[in-house]
């Protein structure tokens, strides 16, 4: 891997491309320094969000060196059905969002916000239980197969053990063959493995959610959680993807989280879309599960109301188009009691 560095001062039309080593940030500097001596007064770098996350951008901001981190999806590119790609287009492609961006064009391209090295850093305990809940999938899928191979059901990698193991019998009444054992307790074992790591990162999880002096996540995560039907899993989620951001509007929010309707409208032809998808995967599958347990935990709250008198007694694909509905409303009254302290209308608090 490298990185393609584009270069255009002036009036200059061209782009003049230099090739570094990824992460040789000595090289970029001097690059950067070039520019500055061809008589550039600003210099703005910018690079899409990707695999370099987000050190680069606050490495460049800390000496001095506007950058930003550039959405990819929001540059506009050819609407062809095969469009021409390689490096060097998308290099000059990120050059004419960015250009545009720091001349004051608006719909030039979106910028990602740059975290702080803590606020990333907190973000590693949630998303590695994610990574682990779906690897313990895997063993106990894994474990769970190679029986049905042998006719044998019902066995429970995460209630038996590997231990119970010993005692199978296959479909004939024969003891498990010696290979297919030893391969089952090798499984059994490095799913022990992952319990013991989920339990060490939800142990680490609820002691981030305790802290007391000096984390405003952790007070956000705690008022979060006093509301009826919300875990400290989702708290946490909620709180260190989406509520530690500022934003202007409900739209803003909304649109984080991919929650916002996509109309398409030409001339007289007018059509829904359904929901962009386009924001955080994360905070939008939090909050659709949070939906559904909002209306079990907090049946008098008005958000509830709302979906009843909007659903009445339909089912399936009615009933799934309301929920992101009120995921998307859930959002905003939530983010509204974090910041303001004023509670949703009709929610109960935890006693």
């Amino acid at each position: 891997m490298g990185w393609i560095v584009g270069v255009r001062d002036g009036g200059g039309l061209n782009a003049r491309l230099h090739r570094l080593c990824s992460g040789d940030v000595s090289g970029l500097l001097r690059v950067i320094e070039g520019v500055r001596l061809r008589g550039s007064e600003r210099v703005v770098c910018g690079y899409e969000a990707g695999r370099d996350g987000f050190w680069l951008a606050r490495y460049l901001g800390a000496r001095g060196i506007d950058c930003v981190v550039l959405d990819p999806a929001s540059l506009p590119v050819e609407r062809r059905a095969r469009r021409t790609k390689s490096d060097r287009l998308d290099v000059h492609l990120l050059l004419r969002g960015l250009m545009g961006l720091a001349g004051g064009e608006r719909g030039a391209c979106r910028v990602v916000r740059v975290p702080s090295r803590a606020a990333e850093d907190v973000r590693q305990v949630h998303r590695e239980r994610e990574a682990l809940l779906r690897e313990r999938v895997c063993h106990v899928n894994r474990i769970k197969v190679l029986l049905a191979a042998q006719g044998i059901d019902g066995f429970e990698p995460l209630r038996d053990g590997a231990a119970a193991l010993a005692g199978l019998r296959d479909s004939e009444g024969r003891p498990l063959a010696p290979h297919l054992r030893s391969r089952l307790e090798r499984e059994g074992g490095r799913l022990a493995v992952v319990v013991e790591q989920i339990a060490a990162v939800e142990a680490t999880r609820d002691a981030l959610a305790a802290r007391q002096a000096g984390d405003s996540g952790a007070a956000k995560v705690r008022r979060l959680a006093a509301l009826k039907g919300i875990g400290v899993q989702t708290t946490t989620v909620l709180t260190r993807e989406v509520l530690w951001r500022d934003f202007t509007n409900r739209r803003q929010l909304g649109g984080y989280v991919g929650l916002t309707p996509t109309p398409w409208r030409s001339g007289g032809m007018v059509r829904e879309q359904g929901i962009g998808k386009a924001g955080n995967a994360r905070a939008r599958t939090a909050l659709i599960e949070l939906a559904w347990l909002w209306l079990r935990w907090q049946p008098d709250s008005a958000l509830t109301r709302w979906f009843h008198s909007r659903v009445g007694t339909a089912t399936g694909r009615v009933r799934r188009i309301a929920i992101v509905a009120l995921a998307r409303k859930l959002a905003v009254a939530l983010w509204r009691y974090v910041h303001t302290g004023l509670v949703p209308d009709g929610a109960v608090l935890k006693a």
